[in-house]
């Protein structure tokens, strides 16, 4: 189970890197990209480094095995990225971050630790509902944090009120339905 645990962190840290060097290329390409990119970067520019910091790639990591677990309507992974993703949220050294950072991304991490805490522990519906709320919060740290990665901000219409997700991939693939409607949803903007 460890074993497990650890190649799935390997394989995903793996992937967020290679994800970032090919996804880097693509964004000049789209003049709507640079758009969205100056965008993110004017809400990004209170972080006080241009680097995202280690504890805050593992967030993202983290994140991204629980939403691939929720596309596969994985229960068992979904849980398991749960508890990882809660260790992660706890392990977070802030004090690289200006004072007033620090009282935001506190709350921002009690609330995430929160969220993941019950999708370690819950059934797929409840991981999903959770993962919506949780969603709010990993964005809003990324809007802090900054991030190495470029990410799209995805979105699913049909989900309650409508529920987004943080993708390394412009393809759709939908965590709130799986494969029952794996491609529903859109690109609302590119995190840079």
């Amino acid at each position: 189970m460890k074993n497990l645990r650890v190649t799935t962190t390997i394989i995903a840290m793996a992937f967020v890197g290679l994800t970032a060097m090919s996804c880097k290329d693509g964004q000049k390409e789209e003049s709507s990209a640079t758009m969205d990119s100056e965008v993110s970067q004017e809400q990004g520019s209170t972080s006080t480094s241009d680097a995202q910091n280690p504890e805050s790639q593992q967030v993202l990591a983290d994140y991204m095995s629980l939403k691939d677990a929720l596309v596969a309507t994985d229960e068992k992974a979904a849980a398991d990225a749960g508890k990882k993703l809660e260790s992660t949220l706890k392990s977070i050294k802030l004090d690289s971050y200006t004072s007033e950072e620090q009282k935001e991304l506190k709350e921002i991490i009690e609330s995430a630790t929160e969220h993941a805490e019950h999708i370690g522990r819950s059934d797929m519906a409840h991981q999903r509902e959770h993962f919506q709320m949780l969603n709010q919060d990993v964005t809003d740290m990324v809007a802090i944090t900054g991030t190495a990665n470029t990410l799209y901000q995805q979105f699913c219409p049909m989900y309650g009120e409508g529920g987004a997700w943080l993708s390394m991939e412009k393809e759709i693939r939908n965590p709130y339905f799986g494969s029952k409607m794996m491609k529903c949803g859109e690109v609302q903007k590119e995190i840079n």
